[in-house]
């Protein structure tokens, strides 16, 4: 059974996120849930590639902010 350690929602358009920093007996991850029409999508980073998904994630944040291709 997982974990909560850390739980955020936000709400982007007709989208809700839910963010939440998890562990199990595996180890802890990230687990991003995107709920949009009833449905739902998740993606599970695991905390060994946090680093790394974070700066692409920014990186990508920055292009789109600025309009400049990454």
């Amino acid at each position: 059974m997982d974990n909560i350690i850390l739980a955020r929602d936000l709400q982007i358009e007709r989208k809700h996120f839910f963010i939440e920093y998890r562990e199990n007996e595996r180890g802890r991850f990230v687990r991003i849930t995107e709920e949009a029409h009833g449905r739902r999508n998740s993606i599970i980073i695991p905390s060994t590639g946090l680093e790394e998904f974070a700066r692409y994630f920014q990186e990508a944040a920055t292009a789109a902010t600025t309009d400049q291709p990454a």
